[in-house]
């Protein structure tokens, strides 16, 4: 996306036009975070249990490798909620 935005295959220009990028991915919103180009995404907490296929769909619907057992996804951490501070000094070009 970077390289599409800046028409450039340089890495500073695109380096830069990374810097607070945004883009969707099957696992949500990725942010590449500013101040020290570190990725920014959600996180999911999930366990580990026996295939029910439960109507409201707060069951595991997919067994692993044939198993019987497969994740269920328990909690879902936004981005913002799981960035932790950084003390990156990162020094620019």
């Amino acid at each position: 996306k970077a390289a599409n935005d800046t028409k450039s295959t340089d890495p500073l220009k695109i380096a830069r036009a990374m810097e607070g990028m945004k883009i969707q991915t099957p696992m949500g919103e990725v942010e590449m975070r500013k101040t020290d180009h570190q990725l920014q995404q959600p996180i999911y907490l999930s366990s580990w249990q026996k295939v029910d296929n439960k109507a409201d769909g707060k069951g595991t619907r997919y067994a692993s490798e044939n198993t019987g057992y497969g994740f269920r996804a328990d909690v879902t951490l936004d981005s913002f909620v799981a960035a932790q501070p950084t003390t990156c000094q990162m020094k620019r070009p």
